[in-house]
């Protein structure tokens, strides 16, 4: 059983930056596919990027459009998520989760293990 562990949310205004972490045990970290997905209230969650354990990266190009980046540090077993230009639309809770390599990556059926979610806020 994976433990997943977010960080780095919080409150910031609009064209502001975050980043958030997910710390995670090595192994999965460098052998999973990890991917960072969202949930505003009252809506269904929603793929934000994903990076698999050979390094290629898959955007929700609709949402993020270049704003976004996601990455890997296999010796600090954490995977990052850069936000920059954020909007009030980025407003929601954000979930890290793993998943086996192969899997659909923009499918959060396709995830074994989920973290438990870091607020961000966005304001007007």
């Amino acid at each position: 059983q994976a433990q997943l562990v977010e960080s780095g949310g919080g409150f910031v205004q609009t064209g502001g930056s975050l980043r958030l972490s997910c710390a995670a045990p090595r192994r999965t970290v460098m052998w999973y596919t990890m991917a960072w997905f969202r949930q505003a209230t009252g809506r269904e969650r929603e793929f934000v990027a994903a990076i698999s354990r050979s390094g290629p990266v898959t955007y929700n190009t609709a949402s993020v459009q270049g704003r976004f980046t996601i990455s890997r540090d296999n010796a600090k077993s954490t995977v990052y998520l850069q936000m920059n230009s954020l909007k009030p639309e980025d407003t929601a809770i954000y979930f890290c989760a793993a998943a086996q390599p192969g899997n659909p990556a923009k499918e959060a059926s396709s995830y074994d293990y989920w973290g438990q979610g870091t607020q961000v806020t966005v304001s007007s």
